[in-house]
């Protein structure tokens, strides 16, 4: 199974958590381990309160971690930067894929993205909540589109085979995105129609995705899924049989978020619960389409070769 979105570089960054075992992580060494995740995203999600002029700075120290706390020291975690290298993973081994959760930290210079594309980073969320010189996010009152330079970023996108992530942006930069770019993913949002979330999806954007042949990441977070102070897995699988129904089996993969929040679904309070999770799939839906949205819709888009 592979996992298209979770926060734990900001976790090490933030306080001084073992990374091998933490009780205070959804998502350490251990657990993934014990878990049936074979290749994990870890974002780069630098805070909006990070004062401007250290934000890029921030984004590198979180890349340092992502090298010394996970990649060097485990042999059997491998840093994937292709789709040759995540085809070619061994049975052993676990692939760990660099993202970037807002382009805040790049300020309005695109070779600073060019510096997090070199060190490995595969995915691209023009922002997060806050708004930035790419463009406005889902959280802004005036919802501006994409800019000029956001236009700049996405072309760079393209040429390095990089996947833009809308997830968190304003409904026209949505729009502006699906236009411009070649590789499409929302890396953790559910469907709008299930649950009334503006991070969610609508049905119109889910078919925008479906019609440029992107990924959609079923996401965990609680209040994406369901307006409850309880959410079950049998929650999300009301939003994954609405994305099917519109067409989208093609589209899914998963993007926890783990690490990157605090209420949970129950049953999936950290990332061990992808076994459970993954049993119950297979009881809902077929093989074929079980291994669609595990891993095989994923790799398939993966957007660089080699």
């Amino acid at each position: 199974m592979i996992d298209a979105h979770c926060d734990l570089l900001y976790q090490l960054w933030r306080h001084d958590y073992n990374v091998n075992q933490s009780d205070a992580l959804q998502f350490d060494l251990e657990k993934w381990r014990a878990s049936p995740i074979k290749v994990q995203a870890f974002a780069i999600f630098v805070p909006d309160t990070t004062p401007l002029n250290q934000q890029f700075d921030v984004a590198l120290k979180m890349i340092d971690l992502f090298y010394e706390k996970i990649v060097l020291p485990n042999p059997d975690i491998i840093q994937i930067q292709s789709k040759l290298e995540l085809e070619n993973l061994q049975p052993h081994q676990l692939g760990a894929i660099l993202t970037l959760e807002g382009c805040h930290p790049i300020g309005t210079d695109l070779n600073n993205l060019v510096r997090l594309i070199d060190e490995g980073v595969r995915i691209v969320g023009l922002t997060w909540n806050n708004n930035n010189a790419v463009s406005d996010s889902v959280m802004s009152i005036e919802g501006k589109g994409v800019s000029r330079f956001g236009e700049e970023v996405i072309q760079l996108l393209n040429a390095e085979q990089i996947w833009t992530d809308v997830s968190h942006l304003s409904v026209r930069g949505f729009d502006d995105v699906i236009d411009q770019a070649d590789h499409v993913i929302a890396s953790h949002s559910n469907a709008y129609r299930i649950c009334q979330h503006r991070r969610n999806l609508t049905d119109q954007q889910i078919k925008a995705i479906i019609k440029r042949d992107g990924l959609i990441g079923v996401t965990f977070v609680p209040e994406f899924t369901k307006s409850s102070d309880f959410v079950s897995i049998d929650d999300l699988f009301e939003h994954i049989d609405h994305f099917i129904e519109l067409g989208a089996e093609d589209q899914l993969c998963f993007g926890s978020d783990f690490d990157g929040i605090t209420n949970t679904i129950s049953g999936l309070e950290n990332v061990t619960g992808y076994h459970r999770f993954k049993k119950e799939l297979f009881d809902h839906y077929s093989r074929r389409i079980v291994n669609k949205i595990s891993s095989e819709n994923f790799i398939r888009k993966f957007p660089r070769i080699n």
